[in-house]
């Protein structure tokens, strides 16, 4: 009897343990100018299930449109997109309770920040609006300091609608993290920095940088798996290039496009993931589209449509993979809602779960480690 009831105990805690692995924290970041939003949310999300529950929130913050994670699990940061008084803020991070308090902010030194990065010594931000790199170093109880060096980029495009100035959209760390690579839409080029964490001043050093198309507009790019290759999303013409990477060099070797063969309307491409298992590429794309381009990776990391699919929704401006790649969950900036898709991992395809966040404007899906 006593040996029964150890197996129905061992059998127990297995599930219980294999039930705890499955659970991530969800972060979602929101614009808070269009409806009521406290800022940033958390969740409860099961990787088998695509079960979720609400954890906690911010006190209000005004847009924290984009979030990093740090590496320990117990800070945030955030863009905080407003303009010319335009910030970014620091959060202490309770991964278990999902509690996240604001500890400081800082200047972002140039209007609307769109997109953050970290490591050990410092966070990156990009400033749309300013055209323009701020690197904030950290303290040593995680929040941040002022701004300790600002790149400011120059130049324009053709798109004199879009284009009359630079407008950093993105940096991104090479996988060795050796580089920062930085997509400009306003003038046409994708930099590459050299990174220096521990430099007080130059803690990015300019190395590189290629043009792209003209009037294409870089937006998001991600590396393969592998980190030979870019992809690069270009968001005014719907291109997708290919790049052979090597030691903060690109080398053009493909282009292609999100855009479906006879679509006629509005667009504008948004975000780019590839998964985790390395054999798909998504893309969203916004408008009238309101769709993600599914690609699948060939084994000389060129990429072969697999078309479009509806993102059941409006304005998905960003869109997040689970670690385990089970499911792809897009935010919607105009509908006001996160749709879950289940991923089918021999094809690429996505089934829509029918399960839906509803929440303001969200923007930015990070998942975490509970």
């Amino acid at each position: 009897m006593k040996k029964d009831l150890l197996i129905v105990f061992i059998g127990l805690f297995c599930i219980g343990v294999q039930a705890q692995e499955n659970k991530l924290n969800l972060l979602i970041g929101t614009y808070t100018n269009s409806c009521e939003s406290k800022g940033i949310y958390v969740y409860d999300f099961d990787t088998n299930t695509a079960e979720f529950s609400f954890k906690n929130a911010s006190s209000t913050v005004v847009s924290p449109s984009y979030l990093t994670v740090s590496k320990d699990n117990q800070f945030v940061y955030a863009v905080n997109e407003n303009g010319a008084n335009s910030a970014v803020s620091s959060f202490k991070f309770d991964a278990k309770s999902g509690a996240i308090n604001l500890m400081n902010q800082q200047d972002s030194k140039g209007a609307d920040p769109c997109y953050i990065i970290n490591d050990d010594k410092n966070v990156i931000v990009a400033n749309y609006s300013g055209g323009n790199i701020a690197v904030f170093g950290k303290n040593e109880d995680g929040s941040i300091t002022a701004a300790k060096q600002l790149i400011q980029h120059f130049g324009k495009g053709i798109n004199v609608q879009r284009q009359e100035k630079p407008h950093v959209h993105m940096v991104y760390f090479s996988p060795d993290k050796k580089f920062v690579l930085v997509n400009d839409l306003g003038n046409d080029k994708v930099y590459s920095y050299e990174y220096n964490p521990n430099s007080n001043t130059e803690v990015l050093k300019n190395f590189d940088s290629i043009a792209v198309k003209s009037g294409s507009g870089p937006r998001h790019l991600t590396f393969s798996n592998d980190g030979k290759q870019v992809y690069l999303l270009q968001e005014l013409d719907g291109s997708l290039t290919t790049f052979n990477y090597l030691n903060g060099k690109l080398k053009k070797i493909d282009e292609t496009t999100i855009l479906a063969k006879d679509f006629k309307g509005t667009f504008s491409s948004a975000d780019i993931h590839i998964s985790p298992d390395g054999k798909f590429l998504y893309a969203s794309n916004r408008g009238e589209a309101n769709t993600i381009s599914i690609f699948k990776v060939k084994k000389n990391g060129k990429l072969e449509s697999l078309g479009q699919n509806s993102t059941l929704g409006k304005g998905p401006r960003n869109f997040a993979i689970d670690p385990s790649g089970n499911f792809l969950l897009v935010a919607h900036q105009y509908s006001n809602d996160v749709v879950i898709f289940k991923i089918d991992k021999t094809t690429g395809a996505l089934e829509d779960t029918g399960k839906r966040i509803y929440l303001c404007a969200p923007v930015c899906l990070v998942f975490t480690k509970i």
